[in-house]
């Protein structure tokens, strides 16, 4: 799989768990203890999440981070 196609399915996958248990992004951000900032630039696809913040965004959901990189359904 490429790099690029990851990231993109991290970006929808993000938002997509985040809207069904009614959060903001703001909410996500404090939680996870970054910037609301860095919460738009994922689910926009404008950064990248280093490997320890997808790390905290696997538990923070309880899934994957297979799951988060499009590696695992």
């Amino acid at each position: 799989m490429c790099y690029h196609i990851g990231m993109k399915v991290f970006a929808e996958r993000l938002m997509e768990m985040r809207k069904e248990r009614g959060l903001s992004q703001a909410t996500v951000a404090r939680d996870l203890g970054v910037s609301l900032g860095i919460v738009c630039y994922w689910e926009t696809n404008k950064s990248d999440p280093t490997a320890s913040n997808i790390a905290k965004v696997a538990r923070y959901f309880n899934v994957s981070s297979d799951y988060l990189l499009g590696l695992a359904d």
